[in-house]
């Protein structure tokens, strides 16, 4: 039925990927900067056949933290020739912005066919913190980083071994949704948003109606973690997808040492 990383209270990291969010259990796996080997092997499978892209939709959330409104964000898709583009963008709000400002925006781009990352473009404004980051995957299976920090002009490149093919904490929102989300299914594929990369497991745990300003909603709740090494037990993700062909992400929750972040979906623009 349907009606139509740190500890940083809000931002992009703590979007999805809280990825939004998958973007929260992000923080927790930079701060650790961790390699986990899985069994099975994680892999990118291919998005299933009757799966669209919702080019030029733009998706707006609330997020309440320890029931405070702690910010807003939006989560927008658009084809760029054979590549997806995703924009993140996330701001404190309320008495959260008070104690601490947050503006952040991310970009990613991905293969439309493969759900491989590309680049990933980051502008971070985070309390006294201000800097732009930019990650380039290599094919080859290298990420190159380069970060400015815009207070004082300090630089940083890296260059780190990956899989020819990872997901990012934006494009793992939709790789996600683009699988068949039945219940009691699970993915276990490779995530890098500028660290080592760690493999997480997605997995769909039951049906669940939902509710927010944007309407009532039939949806698959999907959790997504790492089931092990060193982030086993450090956090966890949870998604509430529509349970229907557009699989839209309406609710978003971290759980992580700090507390429990939820994201609400408020309207849906196209």
């Amino acid at each position: 039925m349907r009606n139509l990383n740190r500890t940083r209270l809000i931002g992009l990291p703590a979007l999805t990927t809280v990825a939004l969010t998958i973007l929260a259990l992000s923080g927790a796996m930079n701060a650790q900067q961790a390699t986990i080997s899985a069994e099975p092997r994680a892999t990118i499978e291919p998005a299933r056949e009757a799966y669209r892209f919702p080019n030029n939709q733009t998706l707006h959330y609330d997020a309440e933290w320890r029931l405070w409104k702690a910010g807003t964000g939006t989560l927008r898709i658009e084809q760029n020739g054979d590549q997806q583009h995703v924009i993140g963008v996330a701001e404190a709000a309320g008495a959260v912005a008070v104690l601490y400002r947050v503006e952040d925006r991310l970009e990613s781009y991905f293969d439309r066919r493969s759900f491989c990352s590309q680049r990933i473009v980051k502008h971070a404004e985070e309390g006294l913190h201000k800097r732009d980051t930019t990650l380039q995957f290599d094919p080859r299976g290298n990420s190159v980083l380069d970060e400015r920090n815009l207070r004082n002009g300090e630089t940083k490149h890296q260059e780190t071994n990956s899989p020819a093919c990872v997901t990012d904490v934006l494009s793992g929102i939709y790789y996600v949704g683009a699988q068949t989300l039945e219940p009691g299914s699970s993915y276990l594929f490779p995530l890098n948003d500028g660290g080592k990369t760690v493999n997480v497991k997605a997995y769909v745990e039951g049906r669940e109606e939902v509710k927010t300003d944007a309407g009532t909603f039939r949806t698959v709740r999907v959790a997504v973690y790492a089931d092990a090494g060193p982030l086993k037990g450090r956090g966890k993700v949870w998604i509430w997808y529509t349970d229907d062909a557009a699989h839209l992400p309406v609710q978003m929750r971290s759980r992580l040492f700090w507390g429990t972040m939820t994201l609400r979906l408020t309207r849906v623009e196209k």
